[in-house]
């Protein structure tokens, strides 16, 4: 097998180091909703009060707010790797 050249190290290194923040990232995600859902939803039923749903909503919102951005920081962090 042959072995890898710096710059194959380097890139092996950079793709590690991408794939170990979409996993904390990931962990921290759960960790959030585990958090909202525990705020939110004093006591499960068969419905949701409007005070429930409104406070999902509102996670919901947040969520994909803080996704959009975390997103859109990891594709400028690839671009600049790219060049």
């Amino acid at each position: 097998m042959a072995e890898l050249g710096d710059a194959d190290k380097a890139e092996l290194q950079r793709l590690v180091a991408a794939q170990q923040q979409k996993a904390q990232f990931t962990t921290q995600v759960h960790h959030f909703m585990e958090l909202r859902w525990d705020k939110c939803v004093e006591k499960p039923g068969n419905r949701l009060d409007s005070h429930t749903e409104n406070c999902l909503s509102s996670c919901v919102d947040r969520f994909i707010d803080t996704t959009l951005t975390i997103t859109s920081h990891f594709a400028q962090n690839v671009q600049k790797g790219g060049q």
